[in-house]
């Protein structure tokens, strides 16, 4: 058998380097323009759990992860609200002050008004959606900047809520009526959380294989099924394992049930439906967006009611807790570990990158701190400076990993 020229040997050692270099460029690619995703948030979700089980055995008790699994739930859902606006490079400083408000409005008409707790939570809920409106209308009609508008209107909500608690500095409402049972009800039958878990890995296969068949079809890269397989099998093992722990303690609470149910319904949005190609189409380019046709101030709009109405829900998940609205709830607080749970979880500041799902993962890095350093006896300032410090790293790692994808893009327009 006649070996190749030293020529042809060369032309098949470069081919095979430029395949190589190629690879390894498209690889860089695809994770300068997506972001590094969640594995990082992941990484530091496990490393902390670790680091609080080692110094307090009950960190991963069955009872502390139950309660983990409800406290998650209030200010996750204002968080994924917040993903819709940072989606589209703005910010929405209101959403802590707009929450309190749209909880102490409950309380009030409930508790003063004598107006029954479900159309009082339902007028919460749209008070905190036409809030979002009023500031999606002054933002893309009149063109103020986000942040000007959602601080000043804030501020109001702040405002608002003292003059609608008038002399009473606190309402304590019906601490087993409805709004109180969505953290307090636990579903005790071990088959709910098994039957979640299932429901959750099914799904999750399903809709794998079916975007791969779909990107076979088309003729765009997609995933094996051996991949499809492997991810679907670690999802099963993780969501199997979490309804063990539940079902140890009192089973799964309908907080988390219904925080698991929206988040995966906006995710749905944001994924597969036209109107949330748009929003991630205006975080890319709103100038792009607007000429392609899009409706870019029906869009604008629309993030900020959705961030809206996700606050005074996760204002009333919040009040539930304690079946108790107040003055000084800690709004500014709230605003922070908000906004920080969803560019923790891997939502950039910049738009077009991020997913509900940022919001669940975020916002169990920030509440797993806190039950740590609950447990340990620290103080809430401590708390607090941690949070601010996993925040300044990741909106540091989401400004480096923006540097480069912003230099190919300019790179390719050359």
């Amino acid at each position: 058998m006649s070996t190749p020229s030293p020529t042809l040997a060369g032309r098949l050692r470069a081919l095979r380097e430029q395949g190589v270099r190629s690879h390894l460029d498209a690889r860089r690619n695809r994770l300068l323009t997506g972001g590094l995703g969640p594995g990082p948030a992941i990484v530091v979700l496990m490393l902390i759990w670790a680091i609080f089980q080692i110094l307090d055995p009950s960190f991963l008790s069955p009872r502390n992860l139950s309660n983990l699994s409800v406290d998650v739930v209030g200010t996750g859902l204002i968080a994924a609200g917040l993903v819709f606006v940072l989606l589209i490079g703005e910010i929405d400083l209101s959403v802590g002050a707009l929450s309190g408000f749209t909880a102490v409005l409950f309380a009030v008409l409930n508790v003063h008004h004598d107006m029954p707790e479900e159309p009082a939570a339902l007028l919460a809920v749209a008070a905190g959606c036409g809030a979002g409106a009023l500031n999606g209308i002054i933002f893309a009609r009149l063109g103020v900047a986000s942040f000007a508008v959602t601080l000043a209107t804030g501020l109001g909500w702040s405002g608002m809520l003292a003059i609608v608690l008038g002399g009473s500095g606190t309402v304590v409402f019906d601490d087993e009526g409805f709004v109180a049972t969505l953290t307090r009800h636990h579903f005790g039958h071990p088959a709910a959380a098994y039957g979640l878990a299932a429901l959750v890995t099914g799904l999750h296969f399903f809709a794998a294989h079916q975007r791969s068949r779909y990107h076979r079809a088309s003729g765009a890269a997609f995933s094996s099924t051996g991949k499809i397989m492997a991810r679907t099998a670690a999802l099963g093992l993780i969501a199997f394992a979490g309804a063990a722990v539940l079902n140890q303690h009192r089973g799964l609470p309908l907080a988390l049930l219904i925080f698991l149910l929206v988040v995966a319904g906006l995710d749905y949005g944001l994924r597969r439906t036209t109107y949330g190609r748009t929003v991630y189409a205006q975080g890319s380019s709103v100038e792009a967006a607007r000429r392609a046709g899009l409706h870019v101030v029906a869009v604008q709009i629309s993030v900020f009611m959705v961030s809206g109405t996700m606050a005074a829900l996760g204002g009333l998940f919040l009040a539930s807790r304690t079946s108790t609205v107040g003055a000084g709830s800690p709004t500014l607080v709230l605003l922070v570990n908000s906004v920080a749970a969803a560019v923790i979880g891997g939502t950039s500041l910049f738009g077009g990158r991020g997913r509900t799902w940022s919001a669940l993962l975020g916002i169990l890095i920030i509440q797993s701190v806190a039950s740590g350093m609950a447990l340990l006896g620290l103080r809430g300032a401590v708390q607090i400076t941690v949070t601010a410090a996993i925040l300044l790293i990741a909106v540091i790692t989401d400004s480096l990993s923006r540097r480069p994808h912003l230099a190919l893009r300019t790179d390719a327009r050359a």
